[in-house]
């Protein structure tokens, strides 16, 4: 009898090397890609980037009013970005191999992922978000005593106090530790799951050893990516049109740098 199993399953890729050598001009030329990738297939970007504004909308309507809740959930909402960017990811690999793009294609791949590593990355990312809430509010509670439980018409008066800047700026701080530890688990490892068949924690510590070998140039990246998503947020997500998919495509083209694949 046939053994569908092993049918059914792929054998498992040889993990990547990973190149040391990556400068500030890769940077410049991933975005140079990326904003190229963008530009040939705009309908996939402003779909997905659709997709994860609505997706923002709904977790700040969850706030209740509550001014600590949708400020954490505000500076905490980026967090998803690099999941919300697989979709991207695919595209970006099917321009550079010539593939179809169509919406079947791509939307089939993505669908496919719910059978591989791709949703236990997905689970480690709400954890993260779920426990900067946490965080967030421990942080408010701590310095603000019962005020951290403002409304969202009291609380930007209440935050323009010292206390409040205070907050504002450590809440600063320890997220941006937060965002940059997700960072270096999911910057490459998030592209090299959809690309090969990898089980999702060698991912996660391939990317760790990639930041770590590219550390300056890789820190560069996440600030750009931070000061990018920050401006996009401020006009009500609008710019996040353009930065999500920009960044997205040129993540993947970073990857492609960044990884020698046998």
């Amino acid at each position: 009898m046939t053994d569908l199993t092993n049918q059914s399953e792929p054998p498992p890729s040889p993990l990547p090397r990973i190149a040391d050598d990556l400068t500030t001009d890769d940077l410049r030329d991933a975005l140079k890609a990326g904003l190229a990738d963008f530009r040939r297939a705009p309908q996939f970007g402003l779909f997905f980037s659709a997709v994860y504004v609505l997706g923002g909308l709904i977790i700040l309507s969850l706030g209740g009013g509550q001014f600590v809740l949708v400020l954490a959930a505000t500076l905490g909402f980026p967090l998803a970005a690099p999941f919300a960017a697989v979709g991207l990811y695919e595209v970006s690999r099917r321009i550079e191999s010539g593939q179809a793009l169509d919406w079947p294609g791509v939307l089939g791949v993505i669908w496919a992922e719910r059978g591989r590593q791709m949703p236990w990355m997905g689970a480690i990312i709400v954890i993260y978000f779920l426990s900067w809430i946490l965080i967030a509010r421990l942080i408010f509670a701590l310095i603000l005593g019962p005020s951290a439980s403002v409304s969202l018409s009291s609380g930007f008066e209440l935050f323009a106090s010292a206390e409040g800047v205070a907050v504002i700026g450590i809440g600063m701080i320890v997220g941006a530790a937060i965002a940059f530890l997700l960072f270096a688990m999911t910057v490459v490892s998030l592209p090299l799951l959809l690309d090969k068949e990898v089980d999702f924690v060698s991912a996660m510590l391939v990317s760790i050893q990639f930041v770590r070998e590219n550390l300056k140039v890789m820190a560069t990246w996440a600030l750009v990516i931070a000061v990018m998503t920050l401006v996009a947020l401020l006009p009500w997500f609008l710019g996040l049109f353009l930065a999500l998919p920009v960044l997205g495509h040129a993540t993947w083209h970073l990857y492609r740098r960044g990884l020698i694949h046998e």
